[in-house]
């Protein structure tokens, strides 16, 4: 499964809303910093502003902030208000499903599964989680941020841990 673009950048102006508390972000600043195109950005402001989450004032001086507490913003609503489809494969709608195997395929109950445990994940952390110091449930699983890669338990007896390297958007 991979997220919209859009989703990626909503996430990343909240990120950059948190890590900036004390003052007004400027569409011109975030697009700078991320490379994104201010037209882009100003959809996905206008969005998060009619959702509650932004408050953004026009004019000079003007910008927007954060209306919620970090720790209020659950990153698992924000992916479910943004995302369009969740429909991993044919079978998760009824209406167009015109798979052969549905009568007796147990994939679907797999990938459903699959797809409620990425939601419990998301749902279990918030932005502030995502952008203070490395201290919230990321930390508690035993997953650890070192510099370009991170460190991912694998199963086994001993629990050990092996190194995957981070893309740029993992870190």
């Amino acid at each position: 499964m991979r997220l919209a673009e859009y989703t990626d950048y909503t996430l990343r102006v909240l990120m950059y809303c948190a890590a900036h508390p004390q003052q007004r972000v400027t569409i011109g600043e975030l697009a700078e910093s991320h490379g994104v195109s201010k037209n882009h950005l100003m959809k996905i402001v206008n969005d998060l502003a009619r959702q509650g989450v932004l408050e953004t004032t026009r004019g000079r001086g003007g910008g927007l902030r954060l209306l919620k507490d970090p720790a209020s913003i659950r990153i698992g609503d924000v992916v479910r208000a943004t995302e369009t489809d969740f429909r991993l494969v044919e079978c998760f709608d009824a209406s167009t499903n015109l798979c052969t195997l549905s009568p007796t395929c147990r994939l679907k109950q797999v990938f459903d599964a699959a797809l409620q445990a990425y939601f419990r994940e998301l749902d279990g952390a918030t932005l502030a989680d995502i952008t203070g110091p490395a201290t919230g449930p990321a930390k508690a699983r035993g997953v650890t941020v070192h510099r370009r890669s991170v460190m991912v338990p694998v199963p086994g007896p001993a629990r050990r841990r092996a190194p995957v390297k981070a893309t740029k958007a993992d870190v």
